[in-house]
């Protein structure tokens, strides 16, 4: 015979080999939203930002915490024809405090740098121009500084 008993918040239902048997007449209940042990996404149900949600990873919370709020907030909720455009000086000052903390928000180029150079064929180095190579180099740092 199967029984309940109840620990904390949990219930737990033990079950005999004839009740796995039978087919469930479990009823699913709708999620409740306010459920502080369900997961939510980064858009909680009315709309708000869940500053919690493990996607961010952890940005609302460092150093950087209330600049990095500020520049997702106003993106977020940005009204502007082109989406964040209002934002650029929160997103600056985010930038700028993450530059004061390297070893935890480090720039591309550094991650770059920790990675070994890729393997470069010797045939194609001859024969590359010297101005091309500058030119993709400013170029790269212009793509990084605008994703940043």
């Amino acid at each position: 015979m199967s029984y309940c008993k109840q620990e904390g918040k949990d219930r737990i239902i033990f079950v005999t080999k004839e009740d796995h048997e039978a087919p469930s007449n479990a009823e699913l209940i709708a999620d409740d939203p306010h459920d502080p042990y369900e997961e939510q996404g980064l858009i909680l149900p009315n709309g708000d930002i869940n500053w919690n949600c493990p996607c961010l990873g952890g940005m609302a919370s460092g150093p950087c915490g209330s600049q990095f709020k500020e520049a997702f907030s106003c993106f977020h909720y940005s009204k502007e024809e082109v989406k964040g455009s209002e934002c650029i000086d929160h997103f600056r000052n985010m930038q700028e405090c993450m530059q004061k903390y390297p070893e935890l928000y480090p720039q591309e180029e550094d991650k770059e740098s920790l990675d070994p150079p890729p393997q470069a064929n010797s045939a194609s180095d001859s024969t590359e121009d010297p101005a091309l190579l500058q030119q993709t180099d400013v170029s790269s740092q212009t793509d990084s500084q605008t994703a940043s």
